[in-house]
């Protein structure tokens, strides 16, 4: 991305930290689009205490990827958005489709000045929406917090990279690596405020996916229950070889109203298949491994191409292993509980076939904190060396 040659003021960091708050906000349900967050500045006007003028709109991308942050801060702004900076967190859009483009809204309203994070990595826009700008007179300043810009949608980016959702997969064991006792027992490893937060990843995540191991064990919901933040749940992803999911458990209950993808293999049973969908299931065939079941590469492909871009996995153990041998992990978010439950326990990941230290996935921590009685590390996976 092109720098400004202008420093940025204090307001300007103000304002478009705003501005990130507010694209925080659309993660998890502004799929398939990117999750923005637009604050409109009229610096003449007095109303921040702090200075740098008035805020006279914000917005950002609503559920489903529309309207656009920019075109909801127009719409709250009015006529006071002639003459104002928008401060952006992606580039905006200069094509057309379910939507006009966002660079004609702010052409229309009399932008003077658009301070933009990063650009859009989408081919239809890609610095053009900064050229449309510039060509019909403003102000473009670019690069302020662009890193902080690219971690809010570090998914879009990687799908636009790689085809491909970033992948979050999330552990919680004991201090010892178990996620179950030996007769299966999980409930509960870890404490409340673990099982809260990672609600909220679910919550900030396209979709959850979990093996038809954990569905059958737990009949679980997969769904965010955080007060307030029911209709933030992510569609549910099993994978399931021979479609043992039950038509009549907890997934399939609620799939006409949040979405269930069950992907299976391409010669599974089409009278399992039709039981689910009538439940509401959507059944989603994808090429095979060489171990029979669904290919993991293909099963990321499928669901970038349905416009996923953030991906939560649950597990379990095989479905962990799976993903991270085939080098298809993005980040841990990994949470240890205080409690020891010995070898005979359930493992967080299944074998690996890691001979020798060398062979090791390595991870670089990226941060880790206190949460009730647990530790939850955050870690980014590092390349193997070429």
């Amino acid at each position: 991305m092109a720098k400004t040659t202008n420093p940025f003021t204090k307001h300007d960091r103000r304002f478009m930290a705003m501005a990130l708050g507010l694209a925080r906000r659309g993660l998890g349900n502004a799929w398939p689009n990117p999750a923005v967050g637009c604050v409109l500045v009229r610096p003449d006007l007095e109303g921040c205490r702090e200075g740098g003028g008035r805020v006279v709109g914000r917005g950002w991308t609503q559920p489903g990827g529309r309207p656009h942050a920019e075109t909801e801060a127009l719409a709250r702004a009015g006529e006071l958005a002639r003459g104002a900076t928008a401060y952006v967190t992606l580039e905006p859009c200069c094509h057309t489709g379910q939507t006009g483009p966002c660079t004609d809204a702010l052409i229309a309203a009399g932008i003077r000045r658009a301070v933009i994070a990063v650009t859009d990595p989408d081919d239809r826009v890609a610095e053009q929406g900064i050229a449309a700008l510039e060509k019909a007179g403003i102000t473009v300043d670019q690069g302020l917090d662009e890193p902080r810009a690219r971690e809010i949608n570090a998914g879009y980016f990687t799908r636009a990279a790689k085809g491909r959702p970033m992948v979050l997969l999330k552990a919680a064991s004991s201090l010892d690596g178990r996620i179950a006792a030996a007769g299966g027992d999980s409930k509960w490893v870890t404490s409340d405020a673990a099982r809260a937060r990672g609600h909220l990843m679910r919550a900030q995540s396209d979709a959850i996916l979990v093996g038809i191991g954990t569905v059958l064990a737990d009949d679980p919901e997969l769904t965010c229950r955080l007060p307030g933040m029911e209709a933030s749940s992510p569609a549910r992803v099993v994978l399931d070889t021979h479609l043992k999911t039950p038509p009549t458990g907890k997934l399939a209950a609620s799939a006409k109203d949040i979405p269930l993808w069950v992907v299976t293999v391409p010669d599974a049973s089409p009278e399992a298949a039709e039981s689910l969908e009538k439940a509401g299931a959507q059944v989603v065939r994808v090429a095979a491994g060489d171990n029979g079941r669904p290919d993991p590469a293909a099963v990321l492909a499928t669901l970038a191409r349905a416009g996923i871009t953030r991906l939560l996995i649950e597990g379990g153990g095989t479905v962990a292993a799976t993903f991270l041998k085939a080098g298809l992990v993005d980040r841990l978010a990994w949470f240890h509980a205080p409690v020891v439950v010995g070898s005979d326990g359930v493992p967080a990941v299944a074998p690996l076939s890691v001979v020798t230290m060398s062979d090791a996935l390595r991870f670089e921590r990226l941060s880790m904190e206190l949460v009730g009685d647990d530790i939850l590390e955050i870690l980014a996976v590092r390349p193997r060396p070429a």
